[in-house]
């Protein structure tokens, strides 16, 4: 009888170690995501100065746009945590869409061989983005849903084990992406 208890809570022991290992497996995922979509981040922050400035020698008196870029830029680098970062970089987004609507006033812009090298490097990073992005948000799905199934749910918080946020572009980005954009000649 002493061996089939000892051979219960070894059991216990030994799923408890198991499941404890693997939930910091899954942070460690979710946190090496999140540097990764930190990476292509400062990247793409890094692109968008040499992006205005190529666009300020064409469209001199076109300042208004051009310092919305540079607001929302500078909002996107101070950005904390997944939600704030996720809406930041939404400001980001539009402030470039109007950015190159603005370069399709310019012939000459649109041919700059320099701002057509900037626009496809930036283009490269935002499809990085959008993987790391997916890849974080897939990490943090199976993390929460890990400390939140039974029996890890009984021990998780009390280990430090806590939910992560989504990096979700929020509502009211998410509303304005699902218009069409108007396109007029």
């Amino acid at each position: 009888m002493e061996w089939i208890i000892l051979g219960v809570v070894a059991v216990i022991v030994v799923y408890g170690i198991v499941t404890y290992n693997g939930l910091v497996a899954m942070r460690q995922r979710v946190d090496q995501a999140y540097a990764d979509i930190d990476v292509q981040l400062h990247q793409r922050h890094d692109l968008v100065p040499n992006l205005v400035e190529t666009v300020k020698g064409y469209a001199a008196h076109e300042r208004e746009t051009l310092d919305a870029v540079i607001t929302a830029r500078n909002r996107a680098t101070s950005a904390s945590g997944p939600a704030d970062q996720a809406a930041a970089e939404g400001m980001l987004t539009g402030a470039l869409g109007r950015l190159f609507a603005l370069a399709e006033a310019y012939p000459d812009l649109k041919a700059n061989q320099n701002f057509l090298s900037l626009q496809g490097e930036l283009s490269s990073v935002e499809d990085k983005l959008a993987a790391a992005r997916r890849f974080f948000n897939n990490a943090v799905s199976e993390f929460n849903a890990a400390i939140q199934s039974f029996p890890a749910v009984l021990f998780a918080r009390q280990l430090g084990f806590s939910e992560r946020e989504f990096f979700d572009v929020g509502e009211d980005r998410r509303a304005e992406m699902s218009v069409a954009p108007q396109v007029k000649f």
